[in-house]
């Protein structure tokens, strides 16, 4: 898996590439959040719940229904995110959505279960360029360093140039 603060990053800079009335402070948090929140499933390595169950890592958590569950719960909860309802959703959905597909996007374990509960079958990107990020401790290591620069360069600066361009886009369509 890429880094916690990693899965965080997507939704933040692109969050805070768009105008405040567009993606509110609250809502940049809450995607944060949701960008992050599929990884909770290592409480399963705790109640030993094998990895590659249902509700192990990298299971149902990181499938497009629990994308969409958090979606649906953002769009009902839209005023405490100080957006619309659609809004909501989709800002959460996406960024909900981005962690398992960074994760598809790794060296490592045993992919991610996006079609959960319709398929157990496990998923891995075509192109999987990240490193795979060690867990707990062990992330303090030489090892962890080499992930942070895969991370940094196949997510932050990809998505860095993706939130700059919109705000030059943005700029740039305000003087026309």
């Amino acid at each position: 898996m890429p880094t916690i603060l990693t899965h965080a990053v997507v939704p933040l800079m692109l969050g805070a590439a768009t105008r405040r009335r567009v993606v509110s402070q609250r809502l940049l948090a809450a995607g944060a959040i949701a960008a992050m929140l599929p990884d909770a499933d290592v409480v399963a390595f705790k109640l030993h719940i094998a990895y590659a169950d249902h509700f192990g890592h990298r299971g149902a958590t990181h499938s497009v229904a629990f994308a969409v569950l958090l979606a649906l719960i953002a769009g009902l909860g839209y005023r405490r995110l100080n957006s619309p309802p659609w809004q909501s959703g989709l800002f959460i959905g996406l960024a909900a959505l981005s962690h398992p597909l960074l994760d598809a996007c790794t060296d490592g374990g045993l992919g991610v279960a996006l079609g959960w509960p319709l398929s157990d079958a496990r998923w891995f990107a075509p192109f999987h360029p990240i490193a795979v990020s060690p867990i707990g401790a062990r992330f303090f290591s030489e090892r962890g360093w080499q992930v942070m620069a895969s991370e940094f360069c196949w997510v932050w600066l990809p998505t860095a140039v993706i939130a700059i361009c919109m705000v030059a886009w943005r700029r740039t369509s305000k003087r026309v």
